[in-house]
């Protein structure tokens, strides 16, 4: 697989922006008819299938390395099983805005699990700075008010919805050290596949009485999510993770939470305070510059080598 060049690069970063600061809300919608782990075995599914089909149409074979397996693994249990199931349940009371906030701490945990990970992608003392701000704004957050939120069920659900970012990013970071040869549509469609057996047991378990309702709007929401939000972002992701460092893709999570957050205020009606806007600056903020401080760190490096 070729790599990307700087336009081709860009591009892809601003359909991954723009598609994932949408699911946000999409996935909140979808949750009105559909519940939480039903609707992430449902999405990932639907994905598998979809991409199956596709690498058989254009002759790609998965398996060929034995360390797929364990990929396979890794990335459906963290990166789609926890990490989705856990963005789904706290959804039912977390605002989508909020919700994508929090997820935006990801490439906060990718940079220090790089950092002792990945070669080349140590942390620079201005990472470390970066990393600690945004960090800081998830402090700030979390000290809101979040009777205003809509109670306490918000904060413990917010609580809980960090361990997503984690899962997610041990996921990235296990990939883009064991990955580099593989390809997307093995790293997409047989995790996704798994992702459902396994959501649609834990639906089966414990949703059984609850209400489904496969209306036009849940059914909408669920492809777009299983199409666009699963399929054509995850193969591109990692994609771009095969050629690019992993926390500079990772970047992607401080720019998402612009467009949910616009979505969520703007036509979802979600209520957005002033300490949330600080915390939400204050974690961007320090994405932002634990990335950029750390794509410096490794020019520099080069440089000299």
């Amino acid at each position: 697989m070729r790599a990307p060049g700087p336009a081709l690069a860009t591009a892809t970063f601003i359909l991954l922006t723009l598609i994932w600061g949408t699911t946000w809300a999409t996935i909140r919608v979808g949750l009105e008819g559909i519940p939480p782990f039903a609707g992430v075995a449902l999405r990932f599914g639907i994905a598998s299938l979809l991409l199956l089909v596709l690498g058989r149409a254009l002759g790609v074979r998965l398996g060929r390395q034995r360390h797929e397996v364990m990929l396979w693994l890794v990335n459906a249990a963290l990166a789609f099983c926890v990490s989705y199931g856990v963005v789904y349940w706290a959804e039912q009371w977390v605002p989508s805005g909020l919700t994508a906030v929090l997820f935006a701490t990801f490439p906060l945990f990718v940079a220090l699990m790089a950092h002792f990970v990945l070669p080349g992608e140590q942390l620079v003392p201005a990472s470390l700075v970066g990393v600690m701000l945004g960090f800081g704004g998830v402090a700030v957050i979390f000290s809101e008010d979040f009777s205003l939120l809509g109670g306490s069920r918000v904060a413990v659900a917010s609580a809980v919805m960090l361990v997503s970012p984690v899962a997610a990013a041990i996921a990235s970071v296990t990939i883009k050290r064991f990955g580099k040869n593989v390809h997307p549509f093995s790293l997409t469609a047989i995790p996704m596949g798994l992702t459902a057996a396994i959501m649609g047991a834990v639906s089966f378990a414990l949703e059984r009485d609850r209400d489904f309702t496969f209306d036009r709007t849940s059914v909408a929401a669920l492809l777009y999510l299983a199409i666009f939000g699963s399929a054509v972002t995850f193969t591109l992701y990692y994609w771009l993770l095969s050629h690019i460092s992993a926390t500079r893709v990772s970047l992607i999570a401080y720019l998402v939470p612009l467009v949910a957050v616009g979505i969520g205020a703007g036509l979802m009606d979600e209520p957005l305070t002033l300490r949330t806007l600080a915390g939400t600056s204050l974690v961007i903020g320090g994405v932002a510059l634990t990335v950029r401080a750390g794509g410096r760190g490794r020019r520099r490096r080069d440089s000299a080598n």
